[in-house]
């Protein structure tokens, strides 16, 4: 339901991009009638009889002030978002020196004023640096939200710490604004909530499971972190926020089995190894036989053959070196 009403608020709320005029026309303006009042206030002292110059040097100056009040420089990769006595009035995207409504007012969600900043001293500095902004121009810059690591659960409800980054940036200043409470913050509860939900969508390692071929989250990183993104995107899009990449920066087992999984990977990778050991030895002691067989050089029978297979096999596939023991007999 909320969604939906969120939505009918994007749709009511277009962005509309305003032309206004040079800022530098304006200032001229502006300079001009500044010099112009005292010019008129003191024709006034000289000609006492006729008010009409005092009425006309209160007039130029007040309208001086309101130029000058109205000039707005917007900085490269910045836009800035309007009101005007509580509705939306435009949005200023590119950079210039520009005149504008001296009664409009910008908004930014996130903009945090120094007296604010000084009544939450004790707050941790990280979170206030991503979820505020000491500024009322909304940046279009490329940013990057780097949240604290978490613990979810994977598709074996194995507890796991994850941490990802996120490249974002603003492409619609105005649902930015009116659509969200506050973008930054929307996006950071946003990025965790996606991250629980695709962690738990694959196992930790494709060992944990029977199909090897399945997608993990270890081995299956850029796969995941393009499933991450295409998530998070439609999440925030309402927002206005385009999400360029998103990365895994860190990925293990939660303490209280990372003891256990490691022990686990360890015995995994001995029997891999004696595995083909085994194999290798097998092949050789084959080969053996055949190759004494061929050329003839002592016939065996099935009982010396058994022998002969249990002691290389003990030579090729123990830990330790053979010690050799010499016949001086009979094999019979």
């Amino acid at each position: 339901m909320g969604e939906k009403n969120l939505l009918k608020q994007d749709s009511s709320i277009e962005e509309k991009e305003l032309n206004p005029i040079s800022g530098w026309i304006a200032l001229f303006i502006g300079i001009l009638l500044f010099i112009l009042s005292p010019v008129f206030g003191f024709i006034n002292l000289v000609n006492a009889e006729n008010d009409i110059f005092l009425i006309v040097t209160i007039i130029l100056f007040i309208v001086a002030i309101f130029i000058f009040c109205g000039l707005k420089i917007v900085n490269p990769n910045e836009s800035i978002v309007f009101v005007l006595f509580g509705k939306y009035y435009g949005t200023i995207k590119k950079p210039g020196f520009f005149f504008i409504n001296p009664f409009v007012s910008a908004i930014n969600p996130t903009y945090e004023s120094q007296v604010t900043k000084l009544s939450k001293v004790g707050e941790k500095d990280s979170e206030k640096e991503t979820t505020t902004s000491n500024t009322k121009r909304i940046s279009l810059k490329a940013m990057t939200l780097n949240n604290q690591k978490q613990k979810v659960n994977d598709e074996l409800g194995n507890p796991i710490i994850i941490g990802t980054i996120v490249i974002w940036r603003v492409i619609n200043p105005t649902k930015a604004v009116f659509n969200v409470e506050n973008y930054k913050t929307f996006l950071s509860i946003q990025c965790d909530s996606t991250i629980r939900n695709v962690a738990r969508l694959y196992p930790y390692d494709s060992e944990d499971t029977e199909d090897y071929s399945e997608k993990s989250l270890r081995g299956s990183s850029q796969e995941i972190a393009d499933k991450l993104k295409e998530e998070l995107q439609k999440r925030v899009e309402i927002a206005g926020i385009e999400v360029e990449e998103v990365r895994i920066t860190h990925l293990s087992y939660a303490p209280e089995i990372a003891a256990a999984m490691l022990q686990r990977q360890q015995a995994e990778a001995i029997i891999a190894a004696r595995k083909k050991i085994v194999e290798g030895a097998v092949g050789m002691v084959e080969m053996a036989l055949n190759s004494l067989s061929e050329k003839e050089v002592v016939e065996l029978d099935d009982e010396r053959k058994a022998a002969m297979v249990s002691n290389l096999l003990v030579v090729l596939c123990g830990s330790k070196d053979a010690q050799p023991i010499v016949n001086s007999g009979s094999i019979y």
